[in-house]
């Protein structure tokens, strides 16, 4: 660690940069920013930086405002947005008390917890993710589309192909390397897709990809969303997760002597993902408009099942070409982009293990007519992570209490709006 903080102190010299800027998220998955200058990056790295934790949603009461953001070094990157008068730079930081304790409200922390457990059992999780989003012409409230593409169109219908360039180019400055980008089914609808890494770089990399992603379309003069469901009658916006344990160097979900090439672990993982999916959607799908998503006839998993090909099955088996034993992987479906990747990666990881540690035994993946249905309503999940005490002891108990009453509020305000889809059905004719 001493020898990447040195190597931070002299790039940010080399380089000229005027400011770095100490990023994290709140419970919600909002980054939270503020920025230093380099005369301050050698204190920030041996004592923290003090700043108020009573502002932020969920962090602390007001008796408790006094927070450190600890810069973590390994996190260095310079931004390569327009930053006007001189480079700025970013690094995450992990959230502690005073007393140099780790915040117990602090996504990122309870992330890095669940990962030690993995680690204890001998297992490193890696994560591979497909991001959709929607490009619109502004942030009005009537989506105005950009295109009328389709699925891995390459047309002049596809207008935003510059638009997924131009973000590839600025996510490999930034150190995320993309595997594959293309338009998906909706109109304006996008994929871009990056490569495996450990869970903790991953949830980084997935809030650092949402502010890329943005940022460049707002250079372009138009508006990039990770709402779940922003167009009526059209596919909403998943974040696909391909999910592997790694015991050295050696793939654990992968048993060449098994006709389907699974090993007991990732039998044991996906049954925890079954058993324990309905608890975990309120996190992997936290706003009320992410079970809009999460119906029938839109290519959204609604059946917490697993399968080949059924794509209503929340864990779905890729195929693997060749004799590629590390590629043996599972995909998570249920997630949308608009999750907190900490919270959404430490639930999905925690419901696998629990899986491989009590023995879960697998059923028929092609039996899934009697499956158990995904939550319907953010209300349906949010009763179903209550009575979890999975979650509970996921998250913590500061997190997960913040989480339920900042959710059942955005219900109730749901519950009491008055759409205009009642007004236009009902206001005429009643």
């Amino acid at each position: 660690m001493q020898r990447q903080e040195e190597y931070v102190l002299r790039t940010v010299e080399e380089r000229g940069v005027r400011f770095v800027r100490l990023w994290f998220t709140d419970i919600l998955g909002f980054l939270k920013s503020f920025a230093i200058t380099p005369a301050e990056l050698e204190s920030a790295f041996a004592n923290g930086m003090r700043f108020d934790g009573s502002a932020i949603d969920g962090f602390s009461r007001d008796q408790e405002s006094d927070m450190l953001a600890q810069p973590d070094p390994t996190t260095f990157q310079i931004l390569p947005f327009n930053s006007g008068d001189g480079s700025v730079a970013r690094m995450f930081c992990d959230i502690v008390t005073p007393d140099g304790e780790p915040f117990q409200g602090d996504p990122r922390w309870v992330l890095r917890k669940n990962l030690e457990r993995a680690r204890a059992l001998g297992y490193t999780f890696y994560v591979g993710p497909e991001v959709e989003y929607f490009y619109f012409a502004d942030a009005g409230p009537e989506p105005q589309t950009l295109d009328r593409g389709g699925y891995f169109d390459l047309t002049p219908l596809d207008v935003a192909q510059q638009h997924r360039r131009s973000t590839i180019v600025a996510l490999e400055h930034l150190g995320i390397p993309v595997e594959s980008s293309h338009h998906e089914v909706s109109p304006s609808q996008h994929e871009i897709d990056l490569r495996h890494t450990d869970g903790l770089t991953m949830a980084d990399n997935l809030v650092t990809t949402r502010l890329a992603i943005k940022e460049v379309a707002m250079e372009q003069g138009i508006y990039a969303t990770f709402m779940p469901k922003p167009l009526e009658g059209h596919d909403g916006s998943g974040l696909h997760l391909h999910l592997s344990l790694f015991a050295g160097e050696d793939n654990a979900f992968h048993d060449e002597s098994k006709s389907d090439s699974l090993s007991e672990v990732a039998r044991g993982f996906i049954a925890g993902l079954i058993r324990h999916g309905r608890e975990i959607t309120a996190v992997t799908n936290q706003w009320v408009n992410s079970y809009k998503r999460l119906v029938s006839g839109f290519d959204a998993p609604v059946l917490s099942a697993w399968d080949r090909t059924n794509q209503a099955a929340v864990v779905r088996i890729p195929s693997v070409a060749g004799n590629r034993p590390g590629a043996t992987r599972i995909e998570y479906r249920a997630p949308d982009p608009a999750c907190n990747p900490y919270l959404a990666l430490s639930t999905i990881l925690v419901a696998g293990l629990t899986g491989i540690e009590q023995g879960y035994e697998l059923g028929d993946g092609e039996s899934i007519g009697s499956a158990e249905r995904l939550p319907t309503t953010l209300a349906e999940a949010l009763d179903a992570m209550q009575a979890s005490s999975l979650v509970k002891d996921t998250l913590g108990e500061h997190v997960f209490e913040w989480f339920l009453r900042n959710k059942r509020r955005e219900w109730q305000r749901y519950e009491h709006h008055v759409s205009r889809f009642e007004l236009e059905q009902y206001l005429p004719v009643l």
